[in-house]
């Protein structure tokens, strides 16, 4: 069955999910901040969302598993910074992973002319 919107694709629920996560974890960040990793973070998960949204009728693999391989860095540095807990950095990175592991079933799903999953 074919997907009427971006929304209902599986990968695109929780690559939502992500960004709602970082958002709620990089507010406990330092202040200072706010204008660096905070908002780069913030920038590349919501990208993660966006390229799907934009690309539900043109996909482009390699920028979307681009923005996830920038957040799950940041993520590290995070961690190393102290800003998050190693249980926030392994719930984020099983999180990431699980999105990767979608986008790629779903770039495959539509280089196959199949239908990818949808909820």
């Amino acid at each position: 069955m074919k997907s009427q919107s971006f929304e209902q694709l599986i990968v695109w629920q929780k690559a939502h999910s992500y960004v709602l996560a970082i958002y709620k974890i990089t507010k406990q960040y330092p202040k200072e901040e706010l204008f660096c990793l905070v908002n780069q973070m913030r920038r590349a998960a919501a990208s993660i969302t966006a390229n799907i949204a934009e690309g539900y009728a043109k996909i482009s693999s390699k920028d979307k598993l681009r923005f996830y391989n920038i957040s799950r860095n940041f993520i590290i540095l995070s961690k190393d910074l102290g800003y998050i807990t190693l249980q926030d950095k392994e719930q984020l990175g099983i999180q990431a992973a699980e999105i990767s592991r979608l986008l790629n079933a779903y770039c495959i799903a539509l280089l196959k002319n199949v239908s990818p999953p949808t909820t």
